[in-house]
């Protein structure tokens, strides 16, 4: 309701606004294009625009051409465009400005001339004086004040112009009656003073008897009178000039000139033709203004006349803008009043809402106080969890850094003692390889702890550059070389490249923390990239801030980031997500390397396509140089494990997974786990007494199992692709694998992971660092328990014991024993039939069943082949023979040898027993 009065109140003031403020739109426009600018034209000017007052809807627009043709046609092209109602023009010269005027002609618009012609008749009607008339008239006058005998200058306007043109013409038709009077030189100076002057000089000096001189405007006659008087002759020289405005009737009284001619303006004239023609009203085509004389006997009282007019004029300009004035008072007083009634209507309805909504506000102040103290209660909430979480990681790094500390002397007691037994030749091969591992897994938490440290002596500005002159292209391709062998084990097309020749990368820097850098980004690269990815190095040298830079590109075709994981790649302890490990300071390290140098680094990635870091440093740093390292000098602190922690092969060539014989006395253990290390050890500790075969991860280790039906899975908890919850899971669901039990591997001893794990499936848990011998142990009971449930004759629930069968395998047990009642009697029933019965391969059905009862499947069928005919043979008639093939044996011969071996006697003997007691 309120928004509905408030639109309402809205439209109401705009429609007051638009009464109060609109006026009425013009009628008609007319276009005023003059050729010049002086005080004649200023005067037809206000006439023109004094007269339109009187006519209600005009629209007056005066345009300047400053005696430019090319201007003035323009400002008319403008006007046509415009479709003006009427055009007034005084053309500047008629030659140049006909085309145009005609052009508006036949647009259609009324075109009326004024004081000037042009050389058509496509206008519509002339206003000005008869410039031929006002000549001869001027002619006539000079012969009568010259007495019939003297000699005559005469001064032109702009020869272009027909008022020029006319006027001369008139003048020498009247001087053809008088040969006394001569006139001895004609010259233009374009209607202005000051260039009538500049000619007045000139034709002082070629004419030194001069009587009169005749100018065609005052403006030129008072110019030429004052270059006279400078050169002392005005008093001998008659001038006379037109127009007759303020300036040369003063001139005439006070005696500068001699006469002048009127020339009026007749803005009036104009107005009234132009409305005549639009309104469609009878008008004259050719308007003829008259002029006079003005001399010496009736200059004052022209003075006098133009002085009153000119107060006239005042006056009716001042009654004009009091009328301006007095419309706007008016229109104010009106937008007043509409909105004194406007607010006096919706007072009621503001004291109505008013009161409303001061209840309202009151109930609401009430509400919004309780939601306010619960908020500051949240807040102080929130700033106190704030600064615990920011105590946290400052202890959470701190704790770290200490430990650092201490594991760094217990870590170099181990490192060093395992050089040396690695040294010894009497080492067997099992040895050497667990040493190895323990070698490669030392130097990794020696670099672990190197980057804790590092960045704890960053987060203090204690991290100093320690600088060296290297090539960066050369160390950098030899620091990489650890990760070819990673990308042949994982198919991924690894490159690095370089635009340019390589001494232009010699440069100065920390060149193991650019090693560093290198390692962290690579070893992120590999990480997120599955097999038959790409991973490129590539590097530049560009031009950034006017100094030489080196410019790293390391870009991978892997899982990529969304825009959030993007925003925090480079915080520290951040990680994507729980599947890849890390320490999380990788990154975080990689920024600080670089600012150290003074650098750059961004990252651009996009889900599902991969990611691309690019590090700019400059190519040389300020400060001492301690050494410069040749090719091949790569630093060698940081290669040991480096590989490991991309998850690299250390020592083994990696070796394809033999083929598993179902029938093998050796029971089957599938190791999981995306750490190489992990399984090389883990086999080690197996290959004596288990066939192991391995998988990198939860996908793989379910194709595995699929394929091959192990007695026991060994699975890491976290990995890549699809972890070891997952994993389990799936393994406890598929018919196939549902019976092999599950030993999880994790390095994390909370117990909620524990109960997801058994709610998974899972049969045991083991945590790392774990002991070999318990590994075996516990493996070795799954086993164990796995085979007491091999009783196949037994009922379901009587094969449930302490360690019952699951959902699955219970259906399996009930389903293959039915399948053998069904299908006994064929002699020709194979492994291969049962299986494609239930779904399985022969390698499959036989791990399986034998997990399962203890018994191959061909085994369970004997048994029970064996059973039912001892069950014939106790309770029917049927011979021997009848009962062999009803059981499904090939031949009686055969059952008797199978039937003895089991029950301890033959057939014959059994029924001899029977028949005995009967």
């Amino acid at each position: 309701m309120k928004h509905l009065v408030c639109g309402w109140i809205g439209v109401i003031c705009l429609l007051l606004l638009s009464v109060a403020c609109s006026r009425k739109e013009a009628d008609y426009t007319i276009a005023v294009s003059q050729c010049s600018e002086d005080d004649w034209r200023a005067q037809m000017n206000k006439e023109i625009l004094r007269e339109a007052l009187f006519y209600p809807g005009v629209n007056v627009e005066v345009y300047q051409a400053h005696d430019d043709n090319t201007h003035q046609i323009k400002d008319i092209e403008s006007l046509i465009e415009r479709k003006v109602d009427l055009l007034i023009v005084a053309p500047n010269e008629a030659e140049a400005i006909t085309p145009v005027i005609e052009k508006a002609y036949d647009a259609g618009i009324p075109v009326i001339l004024v004081d000037r012609k042009i050389n058509s008749k496509k206008y519509t009607a002339y206003v000005g004086a008869d410039n031929y008339e006002i000549g001869r008239k001027a002619g006539e006058y000079i012969a009568d004040r010259l007495g019939g005998k003297g000699r005559v200058i005469e001064i032109t306007g702009l020869r272009g112009s027909t008022p020029a043109v006319e006027r001369h013409r008139g003048m020498m038709e009247a001087l053809k009656a008088v040969p006394g009077v001569q006139v001895v030189a004609s010259a233009e100076a374009g209607w202005f003073r000051q260039k009538a002057g500049e000619v007045m000089d000139t034709l002082l000096d070629a004419h030194p008897q001069v009587n009169l001189v005749f100018a065609q405007n005052d403006r030129m006659a008072i110019g030429a009178y004052e270059k006279a008087r400078q050169k002392n002759r005005a008093g001998q020289i008659a001038f006379v000039g037109v127009d007759a405005v303020a300036g040369g009737v003063e001139s005439v009284a006070e005696g500068k000139l001699d006469a002048t001619f009127i020339y009026p303006t007749g803005g009036d004239k104009v107005i009234q033709v132009a409305m005549a023609i639009l309104r469609g009203e009878p008008y004259q085509r050719e308007n003829i203004l008259s002029t006079a004389l003005v001399n010496r006997a009736n200059a004052r009282v022209m003075q006098m006349q133009m002085k009153h007019i000119l107060t006239l004029d005042q006056k009716i300009e001042l009654l004009n803008h009091q009328l301006d004035d007095y419309f706007l008072r008016y229109s104010a007083q009106t937008m007043f009043l509409y909105a004194c009634v406007v607010i006096l209507i919706l007072a009621g309805f503001l004291f109505f809402f008013l009161v409303r909504a001061f209840w309202v506000k009151n109930r609401m102040n009430t509400e919004l106080s309780t939601q306010k103290q619960q908020l500051e209660q949240q807040r102080d909430q929130l700033i106190a969890l704030s600064r615990q979480l920011e105590e946290a990681t400052h202890a959470k790094l701190a704790f770290f850094t200490s430990v650092s500390h201490d594991f760094r002397t217990p870590l170099t007691l181990i490192a060093d003692p395992i050089n040396q037994l690695l040294e010894e030749k009497h080492l067997g091969e099992r040895e050497r390889n667990m040493l190895e591992i323990v070698r490669k897994n030392v130097a990794v938490l020696l670099r672990l702890i190197t980057q804790i440290l590092d960045f704890q002596k960053y987060e203090h500005g204690k991290l100093a550059l320690r600088l060296s002159e290297f090539n960066a292209l050369e160390c950098i391709k030899d620091w990489t070389e650890a990760f070819h062998t990673l990308a042949f084990r994982k198919h991924i097309q690894f490159e690095v490249k370089a635009e340019g020749d390589v001494a232009q990368y010699v440069m100065v820097a920390d060149a193991e923390k650019i090693e560093r850098i290198t390692y962290n980004l690579l070893s992120n690269a590999f990480k997120f990239t599955p097999e038959k990815g790409e991973i490129k190095v590539v590097l530049s040298r560009i031009e950034k801030d006017g100094q030489p830079c080196l410019c790293m590109e390391v870009s991978d075709t892997g899982i990529g980031m969304s825009e959030e994981h993007i925003h925090h790649v480079f915080e520290r302890f951040y990680q994507i997500d729980a599947q890849h490990t890390g320490s999380g300071l990788g990154l975080a390290l990689v920024e600080a390397f670089v600012q150290l140098h003074k650098g750059t680094v961004r990252v651009e990635s996009e889900k599902g396509k991969g990611t691309c870091f690019r590090v700019v440093l400059p190519m040389k740093q300020e400060g001492e140089v301690k050494e410069v390292i040749e090719k091949n000098e790569s630093l060698k602190n940081l290669q040991e494990g480096a590989v490991l922690d991309a998850g690299q092969e250390t020592l083994h060539q990696w070796v394809e997974n033999v083929e598993v014989d179902g029938t093998a006395d050796k029971e089957v253990v599938l190791v999981i786990d995306d750490n190489q290390d992990v399984r090389d050890y883990v086999k080690m500790l197996l290959q004596d007494k288990y066939t192991v075969i391995e998988a990198v991860n939860g996908q793989e280790g379910i194709r595995q199992a699929m394929k091959y039906v192990p007695d026991v899975v060994v699975c890491d908890v976290m990995m890549p692709v699809m972890d070891g919850i997952e994993c389990c899971k799936r393994l406890k669901s598929e018919l196939q694998t549902s019976h092999i039990p599950v030993l999880m591997l994790t390095a994390y001893a909370m117990d909620e992971q524990r109960i997801q794990g058994y709610d998974s499936g899972a049969d045991s848990y083991l945590t790392k660092p774990f002991n070999a011998k318990l590994l075996l142990a516990r493996i070795r009971n799954l086993i164990d328990n796995r085979k007491r449930l091999k009783s196949f004759t037994e009922d379901a629930t009587a094969v449930s014991g302490k360690q019952s069968l699951g959902e699955v395998d219970k259906g399996f047990v009930e389903k293959l024993k039915a399948l053998i009642e069904e299908k006994m009697s064929n002699s020709d029933l194979s492994v291969e039939d049962l299986g494609a019965e239930l779904g399985l391969g022969r390698v499959q059905l036989y791990r399986k069943t034998k997990s399962l009862t203890g018994y191959a499947p061909n085994e369970l069928l004997r048994i029970a082949r064996l059973k039912k005919a001892a069950s014939l043979l106790a309770s029917s008639e049927k011979t021997v023979a009848e009962i062999t093939y009803e059981v499904g044996f090939s031949s009686p011969s055969y059952f008797t040898r199978c039937y003895k071996d089991y029950f301890g006697e033959s057939p014959s003997e059994f029924l001899k027993r029977r028949d005995g007691k009967n």
